[in-house]
């Protein structure tokens, strides 16, 4: 469970809360988890640059518990056409980082998964 997602980007966001719902929304549906245990964690404005360039550009983290690794090329080519429409950052200009937690190192409600 848990998914988290978090995106750094040099660019604002805008509605930042309507884009961080549908990103909400997409992670759960992407990943088959409950939108409830989603979090979304949007960085906008950040001083960044990439290759050289300040041109839009965003560093996202996909964390999940289970995290299907041989589906990183289908949660990629998503994730990047959402930040595309959401945040006019395309694709060539975006890193995102795949990590797969163990139940035991992730906490919530006062427990471990």
């Amino acid at each position: 469970l848990m998914p988290v997602l978090m995106i750094s980007t040099n660019v604002t966001a805008g509605n930042s809360a309507a884009v961080m719902k549908r990103l909400s929304r997409e992670v759960a549906a992407m990943l088959g988890k409950p939108e409830s245990y989603v979090m979304v964690q949007l960085h906008d404005r950040q001083r960044m640059m990439f290759a050289g360039s300040d041109t839009p550009l965003a560093y996202c983290e996909l964390k999940s518990i289970g995290l299907p690794f041989e589906r990183n090329t289908e949660f990629c080519d998503r994730l990047c056409m959402l930040i595309d429409e959401l945040l006019g950052v395309p694709p060539k200009r975006v890193y995102i980082e795949f990590m797969v937690t163990e139940r035991h190192m992730f906490g919530w409600n006062s427990q471990t998964f």
